[in-house]
């Protein structure tokens, strides 16, 4: 009888023991979207035989770019995507590395991202950096935040991986950007070096993240220096003082070019972050929570769905400029735990999944599901799988 009695133990055990196994093994919703989300983005979007991507899905040659600074260039035919869409899978793939620490995201950046990316790179000016379109095809503009975004991804993959060769690209591609400064205006980033008309915040505030997380991972205090600089800079000559918020650019004639992005405060955002962990300085902690404040109001909507609780969805606009300012808003959240920011992007984005996305698992820009767009840019897949695999990190 005792041993009947203690091997119902075990099983009891066991059992319990399986429900427990069972319930940490739970799937990570937000990973598999992300996962799912990429497989769409490289099954629709890649250029046979090539490492390259289309612009846009379904891919038309002739549209016309319109976040080009040459006017020339954008009425341009091209085969392949320009950089910036195309610089959004190594954020996406990065994300996902980081994430999971799967070597499966380490050998797709290595074998298709990176060796793409190559073909942007230019070495025929000096100092060397990537240009907007493939280095076969004419000379085309570079433009300093286009490669501020690519130098934050190969400092994060450095950070992710500790190969110095990602870290010896980012540092390269920092003297760039420093090339793209003068003291008109009292310092600042420009936005293209063929046109230096403007110094611009999503190059500015990047570029600051950009140096802050150089010197994360150097100890260089130059780095930090310049961080802190930029982060001043943008903030003195950028901010709206009514509301927190960042204007996009101003002009060397002083005027200001007063749009207000996503990406442009949720960079402030994270810069101040960053500051706040490297200096322990509470000015910093207050100003990334007065821009998260802001920010929220400012790019999200009451939304009632038809099932389920009103929440803030994030309003229509691109999607990219949001998966940015995501970032901002997870480098908050470290630091006071605040979710309710973090818990809208979240409900907005398994919304969009079940009423936004199409057969092909590709997403329109307004999350509601209430626009559709003929056209599906690869950016915004890209930011998609960006979005979700932040998600997934979060615990």
């Amino acid at each position: 009888m005792k041993s009947l009695r203690f091997l119902l133990n075990i099983l009891c055990v066991a059992s319990l023991a399986g429900c427990v196994s069972t319930k940490e093994a739970k799937p990570n919703i937000n990973l598999e979207r992300a996962q799912q989300t990429l497989d769409s983005l490289y099954q629709n979007y890649s250029a046979a035989n090539t490492c390259l991507l289309r612009e846009s899905y379904p891919f038309d040659e002739n549209q016309k770019v319109t976040y080009l600074a040459s006017e020339d260039q954008a009425n341009i035919p091209n085969q392949y995507s320009y950089l910036w869409p195309y610089s959004g899978t190594f954020s996406a793939v990065n994300v996902l590395l980081e994430t999971t620490h799967d070597k499966k995201y380490r050998k797709l950046l290595d074998n298709q991202v990176l060796p793409g990316l190559e073909e942007y790179f230019d070495t025929k000016r000096t100092p060397n950096a990537y240009s907007s379109y493939i280095r076969t095809a004419p000379a085309s503009d570079r433009f300093y935040d286009d490669n501020v975004w690519l130098g934050i991804d190969y400092t994060d993959t450095y950070q992710a991986t500790k190969e110095k060769k990602y870290l010896d690209k980012a540092q390269l591609i920092w003297e760039f950007i420093e090339s793209g400064t003068d003291s008109l205006l009292g310092g600042g980033i420009y936005w293209c070096e063929q046109k230096k008309e403007s110094k611009n915040t999503c190059s500015n505030a990047p570029g600051s993240v950009f140096a802050l997380k150089l010197f994360k991972a150097t100890n260089d205090s130059t780095y930090f220096k310049k961080g802190k600089e930029l982060y001043e800079w943008t903030q003195k000559n950028l901010q709206d003082s009514t509301d927190y918020l960042y204007f996009d650019n101003v002009r060397l004639d002083g005027k200001i070019g007063k749009a207000k992005f996503a990406y442009n405060s949720g960079q402030m955002m994270q810069s101040a972050a960053i500051l706040f962990q490297l200096t322990k300085n509470p000015v910093y902690l207050k100003d990334a929570q007065d821009i998260a404040k802001a920010c929220h109001n400012y790019f999200f909507t009451d939304f009632i769905p038809t099932t389920g609780e009103p929440f803030k969805m994030i309003k229509k606009g691109d999607i990219w400029f949001t998966a940015v300012m995501l970032r901002g808003f997870i480098e908050l959240y470290h630091l006071d735990n605040n979710k309710t920011y973090i818990n809208d992007f979240d409900r907005s984005l398994s919304y969009a999944w079940e009423n936004a996305r199409d057969e092909k698992g590709l997403f329109n820009v307004d999350l509601s599901g209430n626009n559709k767009d003929d056209k599906k840019w690869l950016l915004t897949q890209a930011a998609i799988v960006e979005m979700y695999g932040r998600l997934a990190a979060i615990k």
